[in-house]
């Protein structure tokens, strides 16, 4: 009877895991679990439902995870004795939030699926999909199959996380790190059509920079004074729970809230990228999509690399 059980619970495990032996492909839980996406889509949904803010801050998850080390979870890893988390990294403490949602997101599909098939990577990948498309912007065939990492660093994440106060050569630099282009870099930054930013991280620009529109640093100046007030928040472009081409418009007009966002558009090598974004809605729409399809591979970890996390904030 042990050994009947003991078979039982081994050929469970090994079709839980049968999923992660191949490369990425928009297929890949076709047959293993092939309800796993709409789950996704649906706990996406209903988030972004209840608080718009929330589809940016999932599409910024999958950016950070990708830029450190990779697309694999290591983002959502809670600090231990032997790494501190990347949530403290200066580019995510007090930043990056969602981290409730994807909890919700894999106890869900680990519902669905009947155990834990589908990785925390794999889950920010497609939850940043399907928050961009909730709010109005374009679709892509995600590609699936990586596997999560087992630790974190923050000092990797100090290190390769772009910053807001970086000029353009320091983005292009930063970018090609990651095999990322001058086209990725604009169409990704893009991403920027949604959500909002802190006063702390743009009050230097709004007060001290001479590339912006004096009326837009007023108005800005009116919620982020030069002391206190660096929670208070204020959105990237106009429309912020709205996927469009708003942002690349400010960025015209000098309207860019980061300097790291103006910087795309200030006589540089980009500006005229940035003008076709402006006024070219389906350019962007396609440049984003095969963007955000070439940062999903950036050194996933696949086959017998990495484990299938049970909890995204912890190892197995």
């Amino acid at each position: 009877m042990a050994s009947t059980t003991n078979f039982l619970v081994h050929a469970f495990l090994w079709l839980c895991l049968a999923a992660t032996a191949f490369s990425l492909s928009p297929k890949f839980y076709d047959k293993v679990c092939p309800q796993a996406l709409p789950a996704i889509k649906r706990v996406v949904e209903a988030a972004v439902h209840r608080e718009r803010r929330m589809g940016a801050s999932l599409l910024r998850l999958h950016f950070h995870d990708c830029f450190v080390n990779g697309c694999d979870g290591s983002l959502l890893l809670d600090s231990t004795p032997a790494f501190e988390t990347e949530k403290n990294a200066r580019g995510n403490l007090n930043s990056v939030r969602g981290f409730e949602v994807v909890d919700k997101i894999k106890a869900e599909v680990d519902r669905i699926c009947g155990c834990p098939v589908v990785s925390c990577a794999d889950i920010l990948a497609v939850a940043a999909r399907d928050s961009v498309v909730a709010l109005g912007g374009p679709t892509w065939k995600v590609r699936l199959g990586r596997r999560d990492s087992t630790t974190a660093s923050r000092a990797t994440a100090d290190n390769m996380l772009p910053l807001a106060s970086m000029d353009l050569p320091a983005l292009i630099d930063n970018f090609k790190k990651q095999g990322l282009n001058q086209r990725d870099l604009v169409a990704l930054s893009g991403g920027h059509t949604l959500g909002v930013s802190k006063c702390s991280i743009f009050r230097n620009r709004i007060y001290n920079a001479t590339n912006i529109d004096p009326a837009f640093a007023k108005e800005r100046k009116a919620t982020c004074p030069r002391t206190g007030g660096n929670t208070n928040l204020a959105p990237f472009d106009p429309t912020p729970a709205k996927f469009d081409t708003a942002y690349f418009k400010n960025l015209v007009k000098q309207r860019g809230l980061l300097t790291s966002d103006q910087a795309l558009f200030n006589g540089g090598s980009t500006d005229k990228l940035v003008k076709t974004y402006s006024s070219n809605p389906d350019a962007f729409w396609d440049d984003f999509a095969k963007s955000m399809i070439k940062m999903g591979n950036i050194k996933p970890l696949t086959g017998n690399q990495g484990q299938i996390r049970v909890n995204c904030r912890m190892a197995n």
